[in-house]
């Protein structure tokens, strides 16, 4: 198994220059129930993978993940209701609800008191659990520590927060009653990532149990501090780095969130070298990863568990980082909603692209079919596995995003509508996805395009109302 890997990667070179990921059947199904391995990343834009478009930076393991499974290229987030996008994502993947169905604690840990007994939104490690899977988690989480007690079996170093120095991580032993006192708070002995992967490395090679295991690693990186280890902090040049296509000095409106943390990481206006240095030390991260990532693929394949598990890498959202005279994520352009997410494994289609749009939730219905448990009438996700069938399945004919109460957006497969109420001031934006791609000529304003902005603010209310956005009343007066 582990050679098979290798040698492949060895046909594809260290700049894996060119995928042909256009079609490819599907694997025979497994036996028994599928193993389960989640790589999220933290931060990470949908084009920041070399295979997938972006020929400047090197992600060697993920390239050759994607060439042996299906990526979807239109996975989103549906946005956030604070500046801490990574919250309600995650929150998102784990229950599958939507963004305003979300339960409170697992957005704002310690708001409300633990639940006693059965919970009335379970995550999908804790169906999993229940159905005779083994979970293991490792890594960030940032959605409280009951409902981490209650998803999983095992875990090693565990980091409850958002963001810290990626050498000095505070990160605990699992602990089953899940209660981590401050006193057992240990510091990371090596930069996150590899921490990380080190974990559940280990626990791949010590895996003896006949039952299947889920086992989660949510990695901290690319998300800042920026900080990549040697040789990977020279590994992109700043002056090498090209610019993203849709660079701005400044955003030319403000949309309610520009003086927020991220967006105070570098002055303005942004200029060219200063957002080149970020994105060098940004691919720096991301490189870093691909090589952890690589070692926990390795661990698969020495432990003969390659065949019988299913791979999952994905992000909880992207980010700006000049795009727009953006560098956060408090924004629903498509660099900061769109997410990589691929999929390998038993039963996945290899070698193909799916082009549907879809959300991140959506892999909680997805994962449960794959693994043969039933449905939960609390995910609102829609399964996947027709996509996977079918290139020409569709799984959402539409897309809605939000942030905060200042920004709303609607997306089809060609078009792109956003609102933004600020301070009593309404701004419009309409791109055509299909002629721009990088959201660079707003077409809102333009007498030709009225009866678009019409359909598509048409579209955005039905969405507002079918997910219970609370500024319905309010936009629209309903």
């Amino acid at each position: 198994m582990r050679g098979t890997r290798r040698d492949f990667l060895k046909t594809m070179g260290a700049g894996a220059s060119a995928l042909a990921l256009g079609g490819g059947a599907a694997r025979p199904p497994a036996a028994k129930a599928p193993n389960i391995l989640v790589l999220f990343s933290d931060d990470q834009r949908f084009d920041t993978i070399h295979a997938l478009g972006t020929p400047h930076i090197q992600t060697p393991h993920l390239d050759a993940l994607a060439a042996r499974g299906t990526v979807f290229t239109n996975a989103c987030i549906m946005g956030s209701t604070l500046p801490a996008v990574c919250a309600p994502s995650r929150a998102m993947l784990l229950t599958g609800r939507s963004l305003f169905r979300l339960p409170e604690s697992m957005l704002h840990p310690g708001s409300t008191p633990p639940v006693s007994g059965p919970d009335p939104c379970p995550t999908y490690p804790e169906h999993l659990r229940t159905h005779g899977y083994r979970t293991f988690a490792t890594g960030k989480w940032h959605n409280g520590k009951e409902s981490l007690a209650r998803g999983f079996d095992d875990g090693a170093t565990i980091f409850f927060g958002g963001m810290t120095d990626h050498d000095k991580m505070h990160v605990f032993d699992f602990d089953p009653a899940g209660t981590y006192p401050q006193e057992k708070r240990l510091i990371g002995d090596r930069f996150s990532s590899e921490l990380f992967s080190d974990s559940v490395i280990r626990f791949l090679r010590e895996y003896d149990a006949d039952a299947p295991f889920l086992a989660y690693v949510a990695y901290t990186a690319p998300h800042d501090p920026r900080m990549p280890p040697e040789p990977y902090a020279r590994a992109y040049p700043p002056d090498r780095v090209p610019l993203p296509p849709n660079f701005l000095p400044e955003h030319p409106f403000d949309n309610g969130e520009l003086r927020i943390r991220d967006e105070e990481l570098a002055p303005w206006p942004r200029t060219p070298e200063v957002v080149r240095e970020h994105l060098a030390a940004y691919y720096g991260m991301i490189t870093h990863l691909d090589a952890q990532v690589g070692r926990v693929l390795d661990a698969l394949d020495e432990t003969e568990r390659s065949g019988d598990t299913i791979v999952v890498f994905a992000s909880d959202n992207g980010l700006a980082i000049g795009s727009h005279g953006l560098l956060g994520k408090q924004n629903l352009y498509e660099h900061s909603v769109r997410v990589p997410l691929i999929l390998a494994g038993p039963g996945i289609p290899a070698g193909v692209r799916r082009d549907t749009l879809c959300y991140l939730h959506d892999l909680f219905p997805t994962l449960c079919g794959l693994a043969g448990t039933p449905a939960l009438e609390t995910s609102e996700g829609k399964s996947l596995a027709p996509a996977l069938d079918d290139p020409a399945a569709t799984i959402r004919d539409s897309l809605f995003f939000a942030y905060r109460d200042v920004q709303r957006a609607v997306r089809t497969p060609r078009w792109k509508f956003a609102r933004h109420e600020v301070g009593g001031r309404r701004t419009l934006q309409l791109f055509d996805l299909e002629n721009d791609p990088h959201e660079c000529v707003n077409l809102a304003a333009r007498v030709h395009h009225a009866d678009r902005v019409e359909e598509m603010n048409a579209l955005l209310r039905r969405w507002m109302t079918d997910v219970g956005d609370p500024c319905l009343a309010t936009w629209f007066g309903a």
